[in-house]
């Protein structure tokens, strides 16, 4: 294609190739099994509850993680020295099923905050940040266990 001046107007355009990798076969000396495919790659029910755990706490409004006993206690192992004690993952749990995951996080939020938006923030934000791990949130409950009063 050319305009008026003569020049050529066209523009080459690269799409790299995108490959789906196939599982190398079984036997023969000539096949090489690529590394990738000899084993499964397993989360532990913690880390995935330490992902949500942080996320949760970056929104705006949350004020603590954990329902009434969890707070309890931390408090008293706040007391003795064992402030960092329970901590990462205090109150969400995980259930871990291969690579889908149930997260329940029980939180209490700031006084005045908007009780959806506070919720639904943190549910995205736990979502994303525990898929960014490649494994499929299947449900996020967020439970608003009491608003602290300040």
């Amino acid at each position: 294609m050319s305009d008026e001046s003569g020049r050529d107007r066209t523009q080459e355009l690269f799409l790299p190739a995108v490959v789906t990798p196939v599982p190398p076969q079984h036997g023969g000396a000539e096949v090489v099994e690529v590394a990738a495919y000899r084993g499964d790659t397993v989360f532990e029910r913690e880390v995935i509850e330490k992902l949500a755990a942080a996320a949760a706490r970056s929104v705006p409004g949350v004020a603590e993680l954990g329902g009434d006993v969890a707070r309890f206690f931390n408090s008293v192992l706040d007391k003795v020295g064992l402030d960092k004690v329970g901590d990462a993952t205090r109150g969400v749990t995980a259930k871990v099923d291969g690579i889908d995951v149930d997260i329940t996080v029980v939180l209490c939020l700031r006084a005045g905050e908007v009780v959806a938006e506070v919720t639904s923030e943190v549910r995205a934000r736990v979502i994303a940040a525990v898929e960014k791990y490649g494994v499929h949130v299947s449900n996020c409950t967020v439970k608003v266990d009491d608003i602290l009063m300040a």
